[in-house]
């Protein structure tokens, strides 16, 4: 897919992407290949944060962090400017006609917007396709209606993401993101009881996307820096609440323990990709017995990973 190098204004897609599962990754070529045509330069417009958030209502689960959006956006479409609009209280009360003039218009330079046919834009979601049809001919933009893809379940979609891994369905959700899940967080001090049992862990603060059930996991692991990502190690998480060893109510923990690795990653940044699901969470009588346990875990998990990508190369895993 060619990158555009001489813009005659922008080729923009609206929406918020999460997950940028399959059903993203055709809209994101398709639009890369229409601006390539028109010598347009590609943009997504997406919002921050979640609409629903400052509209008072609950937000999905967050299946991606905007850079990780942006990356995994850009692997489809060369050279796309990611445009995360600030979703205020003041911008949410923009007219339709406000909307395209000064956003898509004046803003974006936009000469071909792109959405889904079911795309609701301006106050109170007054703007539909028709409207917006209308305003790219009066304001010189053509309004593109978003292809669909889905497979035999349906059209593809981040709530269809969102409820294979609430139900712990991991090879669906592979299936429909093209790659696992992944979780991402800055490694910080804990207890340290896993080193006392024989498996030292990382543990994951600031986690912001969506949670499987807890449980055991296998996974692949990335190391985030300046320089860039690249691949770390395999090895075997946990998410839950470990209630063998944490008493007191306790927010969600993520912890992983990395196969054949030895070095200091406190204040790092790993991303964690959920690879196969082991087992759910359980209590155990003692710390012996979860040690035992922890042990069957990590054959389990290195069983679970050889099917998955080869250890050569140092780019990240997905």
């Amino acid at each position: 897919m060619r990158e555009v190098t001489a813009p005659n204004g922008a080729a923009c897609v609206i929406g918020n992407f999460d997950g940028v599962h399959r059903g993203h990754q055709a809209v994101l070529e398709a639009l890369c290949e229409l601006a390539a045509a028109r010598e347009l330069a590609p943009k997504l417009l997406t919002f921050e944060p979640h609409p629903a958030v400052t509209l008072g209502r609950a937000a999905p689960a967050l299946l991606t962090r905007l850079p990780r959006k942006a990356e995994l956006c850009r692997r489809h479409c060369p050279g796309l400017e990611v445009v995360a609009q600030p979703f205020t209280t003041e911008f949410a009360l923009l007219s339709p006609e406000a909307f395209a003039q000064q956003v898509l218009r004046d803003e974006l330079d936009a000469r071909l917007v792109m959405v889904g046919r079911d795309f609701r834009f301006g106050h109170r979601r007054a703007g539909g396709f028709a409207e917006l049809v209308n305003l790219g001919k009066a304001l010189g933009f053509d309004a593109v209606g978003e292809p669909l893809v889905g497979d035999a379940d349906g059209v593809l979609s981040s709530t269809r993401v969102r409820a294979l891994l609430a139900a712990g369905q991991l090879d669906g959700v592979r299936a429909l993101l093209g790659r696992p899940h992944m979780l991402s967080g800055r490694v910080a001090r804990g207890a340290e009881r896993g080193r006392t049992l024989g498996f030292p862990t990382c543990n994951l603060a600031d986690v912001a996307e969506a949670l499987p059930p807890f449980g055991v996991y296998a996974v692949l692991v990335d190391l985030e820096s300046d320089a860039g990502v690249r691949r770390l190690a395999r090895g075997v998480a946990n998410v839950g609440l470990r209630p063998t060893i944490t008493e007191a109510k306790a927010a969600p923990f993520v912890e992983v323990h990395l196969f054949d690795f030895e070095g200091d990653l406190y204040g790092t940044r790993l991303r964690v990709h959920l690879w196969a699901a082991l087992r759910p969470e359980q209590r155990f009588a003692s710390l012996d017995e979860l040690g035992r346990q922890i042990e069957r875990d990590a054959r389990a998990a290195r069983d679970a990973l050889a099917a998955a990508p080869s250890a050569g190369g140092e780019a990240g895993w997905f």
